[in-house]
């Protein structure tokens, strides 16, 4: 029960096997493939979109996620960004 319990608490029930989080990696690969992203851009476009969402919120970057998702129709990116704090006032760019 103490067992249950703690595994509630701290999720360690919840953290994505080895086998999900590599099949979630290969399809983001696939999708950047796709569209025909080289790693440099993929590398610019994240930092590019770190620094911006940085000015507003306070977020760990190592915890964000970036994903590409694209089908026949339609290419998407989608952001996970763990925000710590907001900012009061924008930071300007350097």
């Amino acid at each position: 029960m103490i067992n249950e319990i703690l595994s509630k608490i701290f999720g360690w029930n919840n953290a994505p096997k080895s086998g999900e989080e590599a099949k979630r990696r290969l399809k983001l690969v696939m999708a950047y493939d796709r569209v025909g992203m080289s790693p440099e851009m993929i590398t610019a476009m994240r930092k590019e979109i770190l620094e911006v969402v940085g000015r507003y919120l306070e977020i760990d970057p190592e915890e964000t996620e970036l994903g590409l998702e694209s089908d026949n129709r339609m290419t998407t990116l989608t952001a996970n960004f763990p925000v710590r704090s907001i900012k009061r006032q924008p930071s300007t760019p350097e």
